[in-house]
């Protein structure tokens, strides 16, 4: 046999090799259990793959992003084996791995029950500990189209492998390559097939590398995400490289979905859903509005002092403005359908931009007025799929924090600079400490971007800057920019962890000149301003759902609904806490008294169960001294504090924005 030399790049090591004709990348890595793939050539092999001469050969672990992707998608399959296993009449869609887990399409006679679940859950531990092999194995659309031809699903697949990002989401775990191939389930002692998937792979050696997984749940899906296609039923799973890891995420999840603002929302009376209004379409109750105003009262204030002007537009226009700013012909499918009166179409308003540079476009502008900083709360409309509304963070209806900024180039660097700083600044107000940011550049091959090469490198790079001066983790997003400009997204980490997408800052040269805005410079010329567009809480329904999830619900006490309760040990202390609390209320407090027939340890759980901050307790001994008693939230006591210091140490902590 010859030899053949590789080369293994470990991270920045390189180790040469040379071993005989026919060896695996399992050979390569052989013992080295953590190892599932290999990558040559930028491309992903199975294990099985048998390296060529000259090629280089780097390993992928099971904990990397490839890894976890070849786990989970080696799940899914285990999974789609097991529901045809016990449901035969089961038609196979589609099975990607997605963030932390997986999912697979099928279309069957009834929706699955939680206790199909099991039943599947079951199935699949037994495919695990069989280890069948995962076998690569090349096909031609005409011979996959005769082995395939019970599967409607996978037929529809088999022409789109060019195409496999617009055949549907998830379509190029299965098919978009080169070369269209087939995975098959050999048993692992005859090497007989026990089942098969129209796949590009890769996948884990065997059955039995997966360590821990999980069914999650069941859910209805279109085909190929198209409300006119036919509804299948999708059940989710997550897998691990460990049981600790799994356990890990489950109770994650658990946490999580204690925070859940939806859930929140109800139990403390802050907003609902009401289905006469229709899905994504929220309103606040009168404790969720305190929040909210707080919170705009505050962003108002900061906004002013920043020199920010206030300006405000309204819902609904001529289609014709849409078609002026760009967004009609590429965002036209996020947008509410036409609606025709006065022998024209209007449209319900998507975003703010188009508005303000009316607004910049008046009257003549001078190179004094510049930059100009307008800002509105205002409210816009988008179409979402229904599947994809989910409480008040992705919405249909929604109140946007949106400042657009018109300034010089001149004035750009440092204007972007000042923005960021402030939007960091004000996140961090609210409570949010960690954040890295993304920059969202455009994709060269694509149509979708307008604008010159030069403009594009220009906004790309002084947006680069203004992030790197902040001295935060910068994560590239090619592709990922909006269609007339590059874009900087603030991500920021909440109390358990999880990212959330919050500001943006995106540079704009194509509006301006769309819309023939001009300012008169110091030399008498017109010229063009450059437009900067900045969202700082996205909307301000989405980040009151971040915060409520955040803070569990106990808001700190500058935005809780009701900073503290009065609860009287006996009806004689009621009027004496009502004293106390108006005292309060005349600085400015939101202080409530629980003067109901409840008991008062039922009185202390209410509190606690609304999450309020304090509980102000009197009884006769603090009456006589002139003092009331702290209790918190973690249930700890303070007791004889006069009033006057009370009242004082509830402001402080206003003040300071701070949690008790």
């Amino acid at each position: 046999m010859s030899d053949v030399r590789v080369t293994i790049q470990r991270d920045s090591e390189r180790e040469e090799r040379v071993v005989t004709t026919g060896t695996t990348a399992a050979d390569l890595f052989q013992g080295e259990r953590s190892i599932v793939a290999a990558r040559v050539a930028g491309e992903l092999k199975d294990l099985a793959y048998e390296v060529a001469d000259g090629e280089t050969v780097e390993p992928v672990e099971i904990t990397s992003e490839d890894g976890l992707n070849i786990l989970r998608h080696s799940t899914a399959h285990v999974m789609a084996q097991a529901v045809q296993e016990l449901f035969p009449e089961a038609k196979l869609g589609i099975g990607p791995p997605i963030k932390d887990g997986f999912y697979y399409d099928f279309d069957v006679e009834k929706p699955f029950h939680p206790d199909d679940l099991k039943r599947i859950e079951k199935k699949m531990q037994e495919i695990q500990k069989r280890g069948q092999k995962f076998a690569r194995r090349v096909t031609t659309d005409e011979d996959a189209r005769v082995e395939l031809a019970d599967e409607p699903y996978k037929l529809e697949l088999i022409g789109l492998k060019g195409n496999a990002a617009e055949a549907a989401e998830g379509a190029d775990a299965e098919v978009g390559g080169g070369e269209l191939t087939i995975y098959d389930n050999l048993d692992a002692k005859t090497g007989d097939l026990c089942w098969k998937d129209l796949c590009r792979g890769p996948h884990l050696p065997t059955t039995r590398n997966i360590p821990a997984f999980k069914l999650m749940r069941s859910a209805a899906a279109y085909w190929r995400g198209s409300e006119k296609n036919k509804q299948l039923q999708r059940i989710y799973g997550t897998a691990w490289p460990t049981k600790d890891e799994l356990k890990a995420y489950l109770e994650f999840l658990a946490e999580a979905e204690k925070r859940d603002h939806r859930k929140l929302g109800a139990e403390l009376d802050l907003f609902s859903f009401p289905d006469e209004l229709g899905p994504g379409l929220a309103v606040f109750h009168p404790k969720g509005g305190v929040i909210r105003k707080v919170m705009e009262d505050y962003s108002r204030k900061r906004h002013e002092d920043a020199g920010y002007e206030f300006v405000n537009t309204p819902h609904i226009s001529k289609e014709q403005l849409f078609e002026t700013s760009g967004h009609l012909p590429h965002y036209a499918e996020g947008m509410f359908p036409p609606i025709e009166f006065d022998g024209q179409n209007y449209r319900l308003k998507a975003m703010n931009c188009p508005m303000h540079n009316l607004i910049f476009k008046s009257r003549g502008r001078s190179y004094r007025e510049l930059p100009l900083r307008a800002f509105e709360f205002g409210t816009v409309y988008r179409y979402e799929k229904s599947g994809v509304v989910h409480g008040l963070t992705r919405s249909r209806g929604f109140t946007q924090d949106d400042a657009h900024i018109y300034c010089t180039k001149e004035q750009m660097p440092e204007e972007l600079d000042t923005l960021l700083t402030f939007v960091l600044d004000l996140l961090r107000d609210y409570g949010l400490t960690e954040f890295e940011l993304e920059l969202s550049t455009r994709d060269p091959e694509s149509d979708k971007f307008i604008g010159s090469d030069e403009d594009w490198e220009e906004a790309t790079e002084a947006l680069r800057q203004a992030a790197e001066k902040q001295g935060l983790p910068l994560v590239p997003d090619p592709g990922g920019a909006a269609y007339y400009g590059p874009k900087i997204s603030v991500q920021a980490k909440d109390a358990i962890g999880r990212s959330w997408q919050m500001s943006t800052l995106q540079v704009d040269f194509n509006q301006p000149k769309r819309f023939g805005l001009e300012y008169t410079a110091a030399d008498g010329s017109k010229q063009q301003p450059v437009m900067l567009h900045r969202a700082l809480f996205g909307s301000i329904e989405r980040f009151f759902g971040v915060l409520l999830e955040h803070y569990a619900g106990a808001f700190p006490v500058w935005l809780a609904p009701v900073q503290a309760t009065g609860i009287p040990i006996g009806d004689a202390h009621v009027p004496y806490l009502e004293d106390f609390a108006a005292e309060a209320k005349k600085q400015g407090l939101r202080i409530e008294v629980d003067s109901s027939s409840d008991r008062m340890q039922k009185k202390i759980r209410n509190a606690q169960k609304s999450k309020v901050p304090y509980m102000i307790i009197a009884g006769d001994e603090d009456v006589e001294k002139g003092a009331v008693s702290f209790r918190y939230r973690d249930g700890s006591q303070e007791n004889g504090i006069p009033k006057d210091e009370a009242i004082a140490k509830i402001l402080k902590a206003v003040e300071e924005r701070a949690q008790v």
